[in-house]
């Protein structure tokens, strides 16, 4: 959050000097105490939305207006501890985000370690939330977790959704839970391709790589990104790095096969598990 608010400043700060005002100039266009513009800029005090918008005005970056006040507005909730997030239980987490999914039209999804939680079946989610619920060391209702979780994949089948989804090849090769569950999974997989809603690339090991393996991620219709670390996740909401994002899961999209050629790379995954 601080780390948040002092990259606010900083970029803050750059739109000043760049205009080449000093502190004391742009205080006096804005009619402040030259102390609060230093505040401002030492991120001991955040910015009011209105703070943003006037102070751009004055140094003539109208254009910065709007990722700066998203940037704002994100930074006290864009990076929130698993252990906050679940202290209540999986649960919680899983239908705190519901509205979020009801609501979304267009998803990205990348994944470089597990299936994406929209295309899980059951056994997969509980294996999956069991050995989170294990590490984090948080209340055990994965039971209801993993309902929560399948109520929310629902919106597969809401008319007008479209779903881009990216996995690695090697998602397709970590098994989560027994061969039993894994076999299902991939299974359920092929079963998804068929609907035309969804779009499922698989990343083949041999693929030329213009881009690196990412972090999991979840773009909803391009305009907020979920980050998933393994300590914590991360809400992103300004403009400029969302774009960051759509551009990666379009790149990776480059690279992935889809229709027959990932559906034998998933047949083979389920092959290798016998």
């Amino acid at each position: 959050m601080q780390a948040a608010r002092r990259q606010l400043a900083a970029r803050l700060r750059k739109i000043r000097t760049e205009a080449g005002l000093t502190a004391t100039e742009l205080a006096r266009r804005l009619d402040w105490y030259p102390s609060k513009v230093s505040r401002i800029e030492h991120a001991r005090t955040p910015p009011a939305i209105a703070d943003i918008r006037v102070w751009c005005a004055a140094c003539g970056a109208d254009n910065a207006v709007e990722d700066l006040v998203a940037s704002a507005q994100s930074a006290d909730s864009m990076y929130m501890e698993w252990r906050r997030l679940q202290k209540t239980g999986l649960r919680h987490l899983q239908e705190s985000r519901a509205e979020l999914y009801d609501r979304t039209r267009l998803f990205r999804v990348y994944c470089s370690t597990v299936i994406p939680g929209l295309l899980q079946t059951p056994a997969y989610a509980a294996a999956l939330l069991e050995s989170i619920s294990r590490f984090h060391n948080t209340p055990n209702d994965v039971t209801e977790a993993v309902e929560a979780r399948m109520k929310r994949s629902r919106v597969l089948y809401t008319n007008g959704n479209r779903f881009s989804v990216l996995v690695e090849e090697s998602v397709l090769q970590y098994q989560i839970g027994d061969t039993e569950t894994m076999a299902g999974q991939l299974g359920y997989l092929l079963t998804l391709m068929s609907l035309p809603s969804v779009s499922l690339g698989v990343i083949p090991f041999s693929a030329p790589r213009p881009t690196w393996p990412l972090e999991t991620f979840n773009v909803f219709d391009d305009a907020r990104v979920h980050v998933e670390l393994l300590s914590a996740a991360v809400k992103i909401t300004a403009p400029s790095e969302v774009e960051q994002y759509v551009r990666a899961s379009k790149t990776m999209a480059g690279m992935a096969v889809y229709g027959s050629a990932a559906r034998e790379l998933i047949t083979e995954a389920i092959t290798h598990l016998g």
